[in-house]
C-alpha cells in the first residue's frame, strides 16, 4: 500500500517499517520526525518551532562534551600506546548518550564514555593481544582490583591498560565521595570482575577452538556485552540518589536485564558473524547452535530471530509489570536493548557508513529553525 500513500504518510510508513518505534532510539526518531512533521500542511508551528529548538539546544551540550572528552582521549594518547586496540571513543559516546540523552545526566554520558572507551581496549587485549598467562593474570589482579599491590603481577605490558582502567573508577570514587554515595562503587566493581571473567572464558575457546553449547554460550556472552556492567555503573554516577534495592535488584540480573542483554548478544551476533569469523574470533550463537544441533547456518539465524523475538516478550512484559524500582532504570534497561536494533548490519565497533549517517544526525547537523515563519 505504501506507493498508494501521500508523501507525508508514506515517509512515516516507511520509516516504522524500516525501524518500528518501539525499537528505535527516542532522540534518534525524534530527530527525523521534526523533517517530516514539517511537511505536514496543518502542523503546529510553534509546537514545530518548539521541538526544533530544543534539539538544538541540547544538541550543543553533545557537542560541548565530545569536544571535552576528544581532547581528554588525544591527551592521553592511547591510540599509540595501545596500536592493536580499537579506536572508538565517538561510537562509545553515542552508546552511551543512547541510553541517557537528557541534559541532567552530563556528567554521567562523560564518565561512562571514558569508562567504556577503556572497556574496547580490554576487550581487544583479551581477544587479540595478551597470552592466555598474561591474561589469567590480569583477571586476577582485576578480582584484586582494591589491592594497589595487584598491578605488581601482571605482565608489564598490560600494566598501562589495567592503570587505565583503575583510574576510571577511581574517578567514579572520586565523584561519589563528594556526594556521600561511596557505597555505590562496590556494586559497580562487582559488574567490572564479572565481565573480566566472561572476557576470560571466551579467551580460553578460542585458545582451544572450543565451541560452547548454547546454554553455556549465552550465560558468558550476555555479560561479556557489558550491558549488565553498564547498567550498575550508569546508577552509581547518575546525580539522583538510588537506593540499595535498587542495586541488588540491578545485580541479581533480573528478566528484564537478561532480556536486554539477550537481545544485545544475539543482534550482535547475527550482524557481526560474517565479519567476525573471517578473523580469530571466539564463536558466535551461531557457529554454536550449528554444531549442537547440526543444522544449516539459515537455520541458525532463524533459530537466533526467535530468541530475539521472545526476549523482546519478556522485557516488555517486564517492563509494563509493577516494580519496586524507578520506571527510568526500567527504561534504561530498554535502550540498551535498542541500541543494538539501529544497524541493519554490522555493530558501533565495526560499522562505518551507517554509523557516520547516525553520529551526523544527532550531533553535528542542527535542525534548521525558520525565525520568520508565524507562530
Amino acid at each position: 500500500m505504501v506507493p498508494k500513500l501521500s508523501n507525508s504518510l508514506k515517509a512515516h510508513v516507511s520509516e516504522a517499517l524500516s525501524q518500528p518505534i518501539h525499537t528505535n532510539l527516542p532522540r534518534l526518531l525524534a530527530r527525523k520526525y521534526i523533517g517530516m512533521y514539517e511537511k505536514i500542511e496543518l502542523c503546529n508551528d510553534l509546537l514545530l518551532k518548539f521541538a526544533k529548538l530544543d534539539f538544538n539546544i541540547l544538541q550543543k551540550l553533545h557537542q560541548g562534551e565530545l569536544g571535552e572528552l576528544t581532547r581528554w582521549w588525544k591527551n592521553l594518547d592511547f591510540a599509540k600506546k595501545f596500536p592493536y586496540a580499537r579506536d572508538r571513543m565517538v561510537e562509545c559516546y553515542f552508546w552511551v548518550a543512547g541510553v541517557y540523552i537528557e541534559p541532567q545526566h552530563s556528567r554521567a554520558r562523560k564518565m561512562m564514555t571514558k569508562l567504556l572507551t577503556i572497556y574496547v581496549i580490554i576487550d581487544d587485549t583479551y581477544d587479540a593481544y595478551a597470552t592466555y598467562d598474561e591474561l589469567v593474570a590480569f583477571t586476577n589482579a582485576i578480582d584484586r582490583c582494591d589491592d594497589i599491590s595487584a598491578i605488581n603481577s601482571i605482565s608489564p605490558n598490560l600494566r598501562p591498560v589495567y592503570r587505565a582502567l583503575l583510574d576510571r573508577y577511581d574517578e567514579i570514587e572520586e565523584e561519589l565521595t563528594k556526594e556521600d554515595k561511596l557505597e555505590c562503587i562496590y556494586y559497580a566493581k562487582q559488574e567490572m570482575k564479572k565481565v573480566a571473567r566472561a572476557y576470560l572464558k571466551e579467551a580460553l575457546w578460542l585458545i582451544d577452538v572450543y565451541i560452547p553449547k548454547c546454554e553455556e554460550y549465552m550465560k558468558v556472552a550476555i555479560v561479556s556485552t557489558t550491558i549488565m556492567m553498564a547498567a550498575t555503573t550508569f546508577l552509581c554516577v547518575m546525580e539522583e540518589n538510588i537506593t540499595k534495592e535498587t542495586f541488588e535488584w540491578v545485580i541479581n540480573e533480573p528478566l528484564i536485564l537478561r532480556a536486554s542483554s539477550v537481545i544485545g548478544r544475539l543482534k550482535d551476533d547475527i550482524n557481526t558473524n560474517d565479519f567476525e569469523q573471517q578473523r580469530s574470533h571466539v564463536a558466535s550463537f551461531i557457529e554454536c547452535y550449528m554444531k549442537e544441533y547440526g543444522v544449516s547456518k539459515q537455520e541458525a539465524y532463524v533459530e537466533a530471530r526467535k530468541k530475539l523475538t521472545n526476549a523482546w516478550k519478556d522485557m516488555n512484559e517486564e517492563f509494563l509489570t509493577p516494580s519496586k524500582v524507578p520506571l527510568f532504570v526500567l527504561e534504561q534497561v530498554i535502550n540498551f536493548a535498542r541500541l543494538a536494533y539501529i544497524f541493519k548490519e554490522g555493530d558501533f565497533i565495526n560499522t562505518r557508513s551507517e554509523f557516520k549517517d547516525m553520529i551526523t544526525l544527532l550531533f553535528v547537523e542542527p535542525v534548521k529553525v525558520m525565525f520568520e515563519d508565524k507562530c
